[in-house]
């Protein structure tokens, strides 16, 4: 009968013609989600200038909360001196860079943060990017695909964004367990003498908190002739005499092909880098499609970046302060007799072990004690991990972490009773 259309497998079936429902599609890809209990809800805060680690909030629960799971670590976000910077830059240039660098130029303020974390890492030079993804996607790809017949041994848990690189590469791939050297040596060692390799890892990895044995990947870089590539994005402006990283704390960073880092978390602001050898920064530079037709960063963000850099680099203060306040809410923490995960760094992972429960908690923490700790879920961990990931910083005082932690005390066992009570 004319007009009439049927559904069929997904698709209108009417009229003759075969009709791809579209929406449909997105509606089961996103119920798919809901059906792992791992759907992302993001909380609607408004932070707070110079009240750092309050927030506003805008969605269920008190008006004002405590923010626990931020990556900006020592809250350079909030820093006036950052603000001023980054408010006196849109003043004198203007809101927006104008494009892309070899557009528009390169505002200045971009040629002195790269300086300047040249200089922080001890590298010869710096390229700045929009993001730590885009530069670590973007450097990699471009690495490996001017090296022909590159080889990449990647860490298991290396993030998205070093996988995505890899992938759009198109290069050999060989993944190693994680901070695994005898397994890394295996696979080195199985391949010809002459052919391109690179190892690429991350300092310290962010959801479980621990770091990679820097200086033997090194030996082996040495031994087999392979590129070291470092992500120090979690470790940047916290560790070392001046915020170098895991690679300045140990000494280590002249050993390390290249360097890469974030200006988001521990500095407070946005954008990625690359550091290493002139020649490869310009190789990049003039190859990397990530970079070349992307814009660039506006005065505004530059400025505030290269403040919260200097700035960093000179109070060795704030990292002392930032470990201690670590240690102390994972010692909190371990006496309540919570299941802290093992971390030798400034993550405070809390396991749970099902995503249902993680968001139950960080519901209950949020609406009822005014606690702000978001739930990580696969496929940030794998299954069965599901945490809540806790980031002190050297401005969460000792009445917070008390009030904190009897709050995930008493949100732990109503939780841990409900599931008793079920089963």
């Amino acid at each position: 009968m004319p007009g009439i259309s049927l559904w069929v497998n997904g698709h209108i079936v009417g009229k003759g013609a075969l009709k791809m429902n579209y929406e449909r599609l997105f509606e089961r890809a996103v119920e798919k989600v809901h059906g792992e209990n791992r759907y992302r809800v993001f909380a609607d805060l408004q932070r707070i200038a110079g009240e750092f680690p309050y927030a506003r909030n805008h969605g269920p629960g008190p008006d004002r909360v405590v923010v626990w799971c931020s990556n900006d670590y020592l809250g350079q976000g909030q820093n006036p001196v950052v603000i001023e910077a980054a408010v006196e830059a849109t003043r004198l240039m203007g809101s927006g860079s104008g494009g892309t660098r070899n557009i528009a130029g390169t505002h200045h303020l971009l040629v002195e943060l790269e300086s300047e974390l040249a200089d922080l890492h001890d590298k010869p030079a710096a390229l700045v990017f929009t993001s730590g993804y885009v530069s670590n996607s973007a450097t990699l790809s471009t690495l490996a695909k001017l090296m022909p017949d590159c080889v990449i041994f990647s860490d298991e848990l290396n993030h998205a964004s070093m996988i995505d690189g890899i992938r759009q590469s198109g290069a050999e791939k060989q993944i190693f367990r994680h901070n695994d050297i005898a397994h890394l040596e295996e696979l080195l060692r199985a391949q010809p003498t002459e052919r391109p390799k690179l190892i690429a890892f991350e300092s310290v990895y962010s959801m479980d908190g621990d770091i990679a044995p820097i200086a033997a990947i090194c030996d082996l870089a040495d031994k087999y002739g392979a590129m070291t590539y470092l992500d120090e994005v979690h470790a940047v402006g916290l560790y070392g005499k001046c915020g170098g990283g895991i690679s300045e704390r140990e000494d280590l960073a002249s050993r390390i092909t290249v360097i890469e880092g974030t200006l988001a978390k521990a500095f407070g602001c946005l954008g990625g880098y690359i550091t290493g050898s002139k020649a490869l920064v310009d190789a990049v530079r003039s190859h990397a499609s990530g970079f070349i037709f992307t814009t660039s960063l506006p005065p505004g963000v530059a400025g505030g970046a290269l403040a919260s850099v200097r700035h960093v680099k000179q109070h060795d203060e704030l990292r002392q302060r930032h470990q201690e306040r670590s240690l102390r809410m994972k010692t909190l923490l371990c006496n309540a007799g919570l299941p802290v995960m093992p971390s030798e760094t400034h993550i405070v992972p809390l396991l749970v072990g099902c995503p249902s429960q993680a968001r139950q908690m960080t519901d209950m923490l949020m609406q009822q004690h005014g606690i702000y700790v978001q739930p990580i879920n696969y496929p940030t961990v794998p299954r069965g991990t599901e945490r809540l990931r806790i980031t002190p910083s050297p401005f969460h005082d000792d009445k917070l972490m008390d009030t904190a932690v009897a709050a995930i005390c008493e949100v732990w066992r109503q939780v841990a009773g409900r599931q008793s009570q079920a089963a």
